[in-house]
């Protein structure tokens, strides 16, 4: 399976230069940032949020978690949760579960981006499938994704 074709459409039309490349199936970001031989800082991972009932895109390194504290201190919220697995099915229906590019304009969602990501030349995000990924420079992404940039990610407690 390719990149999924809302995906595909939307990068065509971003006129941004980018990059597919097909992978050994993987379901977490570690595990595809491992099989893409892709440092986990590079591999952008979304994390799928409610902030004040809206949806939007937390999107860190795959090495790191989202701290809802902090994001909710960089988005100005007065709450916030991660979303659930039924919220994943309708938000992003094009795509298989929790392999949802970063590109939340395509999804009418607000992008925040972790400043750790923000600081590297290249990143690699999924494309809708546990099977393909799509590569770009962070530049590019940042002028079709407009994301938010602050500092909320964490090493995982739990490493």
């Amino acid at each position: 399976m390719a990149v999924v074709p809302t995906v595909q459409e939307f990068l065509r039309r971003a006129n941004v230069p980018y990059s597919v490349f097909p992978h050994i199936r993987a379901y977490t970001a570690q595990e595809e940032a491992a099989v893409t031989h892709v440092p986990g800082r590079d591999w952008a991972k979304a994390v799928i949020c409610f902030v004040d009932g809206e949806p939007i895109q937390a999107v860190v390194p795959a090495d790191l978690e989202v701290d809802l504290d902090r994001l909710a201190i960089v988005a100005g919220a007065t709450s916030i949760r991660l979303a659930d697995e039924e919220e994943l099915r309708w938000l992003y229906p094009d795509c298989e579960r929790g392999a949802m590019p970063p590109l939340g304009p395509l999804y009418r969602q607000m992008v925040y981006v972790d400043d750790a990501l923000a600081e590297e030349t290249e990143i690699v995000f999924n494309g809708g499938t546990h099977g393909d990924a799509v590569r770009m420079r962070y530049d590019d992404f940042a002028a079709i994704a407009h994301p938010i940039v602050g500092r909320f990610a964490r090493r995982p407690m739990h490493a």
